[in-house]
C-alpha cells in the first residue's frame, strides 16, 4: 500500500490500459484501472481509498436495493494542451451533489472530501485521459444506502465510490425527439431537481414508448395543459427563437445542469441573449410556422450538446433548419471545449488543474 497524505492507494497489477484503442471510444463500456472508496458509519466518513477497479461485496438486505438511497453525478476530466489535466467544474457538481444527497437523506460530505478524492483517482489514472478533441475521462461519483437490514427507515451507513472511463461522443448526429404529452418526468414538490436513480429508472418506460415510434428522446414537460417544456431525455434543452437563446428555469422538477449553467454564462459573454423563462408547445409551434424557431438543442455532461433536428408535437413532425457549423450551439460547444483543454483562458475558473 502507497500513502498519499490521508488516501491511501493499493495499484493494479493488471492495467488494462494497452487493450484500449483511443481513436475507437464508445460511451460508458471502457473502465479505468483504479476506483475509488470511502464508507459512511458511526455518524462520520472514513478516510479514502484507491483500490483496483473491480466487483464489490453486497447485501440482498442492502437498503439502496429496497428503498433507492442512491445519488450520483457525472463529471469529466481533459487534457490540456501542457499535458496537465483539468477536471471541469468541480464545486459545481459539488453543490449539486450535496443537495441531491440532502433531498435523498444522505449525509454531508464536504468539499475537502469530494476535492481530494477526485484529484488523485485522476492522477493516478492520468494515463487514461484521452487526448482526442471531443474525447474525456467520464467520471461517475455516486454514494447509497450499504447498510444491511430491512424494513423501511433511512440508512445509518453509506458507501461513495469514484470510477471512471475514457469516452467519445455521447450522440453522434442530430436527433429527433417527441414532445411527451402523456408521462411527466417530475412532479413539484419530488425529487426532479436531484440526480438520483430512481428518476432515471422511471424515465425508461415513456422514452423506450417514443424510440419504438422512430425516436431518439423525449421532451418532459410540465403535465400542463400548456406543455410547458422541462428536459430532454438526460439533457437539459435550450431553444434559439426571434434570436434569444431560450430555456426553461430551474426549478424543483429540472435538473440543475452543469453544461446548461455553463452554456448561459459563455452564451451571455459572446453576444448571445439568453432568457430563462417557460416555453410552451404552442410558442414553438408558433415559431416553426414563422420560421423564427432556427435551433433545439439538449445540454448535459454526457453529450455536451445535442443538436435537435425534428420535434414531435401532439402527432405531428415539425422539422428544424440543417444543422450547420454555424450554428449557435456548435459555436458556444467549441468555445467550452477550448477552455476545457486550456485553448483559451479560463475566465470563470472552471478548471481544477492536476498534474500527471
Amino acid at each position: 500500500m502507497i500513502a498519499t497524505e490521508t488516501i491511501s492507494i493499493q495499484k493494479t497489477k493488471n492495467s488494462r490500459l494497452s487493450e484500449v484503442d483511443f481513436n475507437n471510444l464508445s460511451f460508458g463500456s471502457i473502465i479505468s484501472d483504479h476506483m475509488l472508496v470511502s464508507d459512511y458509519a458511526n455518524g462520520e466518513w472514513g478516510p479514502s481509498k484507491i483500490v483496483p477497479f473491480g466487483h464489490i461485496s453486497i447485501s440482498p438486505t442492502m437498503l439502496a436495493l429496497h428503498y433507492g438511497q442512491v445519488v450520483f453525478e457525472g463529471m469529466k476530466a481533459f487534457k490540456l494542451k501542457d499535458g496537465n489535466i483539468s477536471i471541469f467544474r468541480v464545486e459545481k457538481h459539488y453543490d449539486r451533489f450535496c443537495k441531491s444527497m440532502e433531498r435523498m437523506c444522505i449525509p454531508h460530505m464536504s468539499f475537502e472530501h469530494f476535492d481530494e478524492a477526485l484529484k488523485a483517482l485522476v492522477k493516478l489514472d492520468a494515463a487514461w485521459v484521452p487526448a482526442n478533441e471531443g474525447c474525456s475521462l467520464y467520471l461517475r461519483p455516486f454514494v447509497f444506502a450499504s447498510e444491511e437490514r430491512f424494513g423501511v427507515k433511512v440508512a445509518d451507513e453509506y458507501k461513495f465510490i469514484i470510477f471512471g472511463g475514457p469516452v467519445g461522443p455521447y450522440y453522434s448526429a442530430p436527433l429527433k425527439v417527441k414532445v411527451e404529452d402523456r408521462y411527466i418526468r417530475a412532479a413539484h414538490g419530488g425529487t426532479g431537481f436531484a440526480k438520483c436513480s430512481g428518476n432515471y429508472g422511471g424515465a425508461f418506460y415513456p422514452t423506450s414508448l417514443a424510440r419504438k415510434e422512430g425516436f431518439d428522446q423525449v421532451i418532459w414537460t410540465d403535465g400542463s395543459p400548456e406543455l410547458n417544456m422541462e428536459e430532454s431525455g438526460t439533457m437539459n434543452v435550450m431553444f434559439l427563437l426571434n434570436n434569444i437563446l431560450v430555456t426553461p428555469p430551474i426549478s424543483d422538477s429540472i435538473l440543475d445542469g452543469v453544461t446548461r449553467d455553463s452554456f448561459i454564462t459563455l452564451a451571455k459573454e459572446m453576444g448571445y441573449k439568453v432568457e430563462e423563462r417557460k416555453v410552451s408547445a404552442k410558442e414553438l409551434i408558433a415559431g416553426f410556422e414563422n420560421g423564427t424557431f432556427k435551433e433545439a438543442f439538449g445540454t448535459g455532461t454526457a453529450a455536451v450538446v445535442a443538436p435537435i433536428q425534428t420535434i414531435s408535437i401532439k402527432g405531428t413532425n415539425y422539422k428544424l433548419p440543417e444543422v450547420k457549423d454555424d450554428n449557435v450551439s456548435l459555436k458556444i460547444k467549441q468555445r467550452l471545449l477550448e477552455i476545457r483543454m486550456g485553448l483559451k483562458p479560463d475566465t470563470n475558473k472552471w478548471n481544477t488543474i492536476v498534474k500527471p
